[in-house]
């Protein structure tokens, strides 16, 4: 490794350091947000094909409407009746499994998405995650 620094990076940091230039805080991701505009969707009693469907428009109409956060309520599957068809996935058949799965397979819905996380306990805990959306540039000054 060489230890001289060179003319050019002595003065590139003499830029950086007396510039008034804010970089973003990437540790504060999700940092509080008086702003947050958050809405939710409860798919208990969907069937598969509907929940999906239904996701789909949810996720795009928020997107358009500018919504930072999305909760999505999709149960625990505990009172699921794919248990008695052996014809259908115990998990996948489950809207917890498939909703998520739905959403990270459909490559026009995950241009919208920044990220899905789980949900804490006083949003649905493990019968919900959450859905963080891009900021939409066209609809920026609407």
């Amino acid at each position: 490794m060489n230890d001289n620094i060179s003319e050019k990076d002595k003065k590139d940091w003499d830029l950086f350091i007396n510039s008034n230039e804010k970089l973003p805080n990437k540790d504060f991701k999700h940092q509080k947000n008086k702003n947050l505009k958050i809405r939710s969707i409860d798919l208990h009693g969907y069937a598969l094909d509907e929940a999906n469907k239904t996701i789909e428009n949810f996720i795009n109409k928020a997107f358009s409407d500018n919504i930072n956060k999305l909760i999505i309520v999709t149960g625990k599957g505990l009172h699921s009746e794919n248990e008695k068809d052996p014809y259908v996935s115990k998990d996948l058949g489950i809207l917890k499994y498939s909703v998520p799965e739905f959403i990270a397979n459909n490559a026009s819905l995950m241009s919208m998405i920044n990220e899905i996380s789980d949900a804490k306990i006083e949003d649905g805990g493990a019968g919900a995650f959450y859905i963080y959306l891009k900021k939409n540039l066209q609809n920026k000054f609407r």
